[in-house]
């Protein structure tokens, strides 16, 4: 039987976390039970609404809850951030997508842009409690945008924080502290997970190294079951769908170009229809 369930879900608590972006907590016992780190949920708002594709940044199977991160965008993720706890979702379809692989890999170091950041949140934990030195490195363009600081402070060894005007943290972009990083001391495995344009930097910049990088990829998804097709990427020169195969995978051999492309396809439709149909993506990302 499917692991797989919709339910009405009840929104628990909600607080803000930086301007027009929201954490949700959601009473989803069954998908709380067995969410698993990189996995994800859809929900819609109502009845024939459109349905969006969250990370699952948290999940606490003895409360029977699991947590989103909501960014505003379009329609529905502004009727979601319009919602006050005690509010319910008309539904919530989940644990969707392979999980993460969990091991003892050594030093890992997880990147965070943006609204990634709640996505390596859960994942971050669940690594560390294998057995792992966490680096964790977080930025956003500003203070402002910088989301989940303490609960990565929390999950991790250490966490570097850097936002490109230099308002929090080092100012400067991601790649740069992984660099350094890289530089000071033996790195096993890196996670990226934030805009397509930062996640490729990330991956150029362990290449060289040989280090196994892993990113979250966010292509188009309508139904996150396989069936649409909406959500094929390139990875070793075959056709994987993020939906189902991933949404991890290996970033030096994901095609950044066709993804790219295939993202850019939708933009004046989604544009002309204030969507969240592929802003607002597992990754929400960027």
């Amino acid at each position: 039987m499917s692991l797989r369930t919709v339910v009405l879900a009840k929104i628990i608590e909600k607080r803000a976390l930086a301007p027009q972006t929201h954490m949700l907590k959601l009473a989803a016992p069954r998908v709380a039970r067995h969410a698993q780190p990189g996995q994800f949920v859809i929900v819609r708002v109502s009845e024939g609404g459109e349905r969006v594709p969250f990370t699952i940044a948290d999940a606490d199977p003895s409360a029977g809850t699991i947590t989103l991160v909501i960014q505003e965008i379009g329609d529905t993720t502004k009727a979601i951030g319009a919602m006050s706890a005690g509010d319910s979702l008309q539904d919530l379809l989940g644990p969707l997508g392979a999980p993460s692989e969990v091991e003892t890999f050594g030093t890992v170091v997880l990147l965070g842009g943006g609204f990634g950041i709640a996505a390596i949140h859960m994942l971050t934990r669940a690594l560390r409690d294998a057995g792992n030195r966490i680096i964790s490195i977080i930025g956003a363009r500003t203070r402002d945008l910088l989301i989940m600081e303490n609960e990565m402070r929390a999950a991790s060894d250490e966490l570097i924080v850097t936002t490109d005007d230099g308002s929090a943290g080092e100012k400067g972009l991601v790649t740069q502290a992984l660099e350094r990083v890289i530089s000071r001391e033996p790195v096993h495995r890196v996670v990226a997970v934030g805009p397509i344009p930062m996640m490729r930097a990330v991956a150029e910049v362990t290449r060289p190294h040989g280090i196994k990088t892993i990113v979250s990829l966010n292509p188009v998804m309508v139904d996150g079951t396989g069936m649409c097709g909406g959500c094929r990427v390139e990875v070793g020169g075959e056709t994987k769908f993020a939906c189902v195969d991933g949404p991890e995978f290996d970033a030096h051999i994901v095609n950044f170009d066709e993804l790219v492309s295939r993202n850019r396809m939708y933009t004046e439709f989604e544009r002309g229809l204030r969507t969240d149909c592929k802003i607002n993506r597992l990754t929400a990302a960027g």
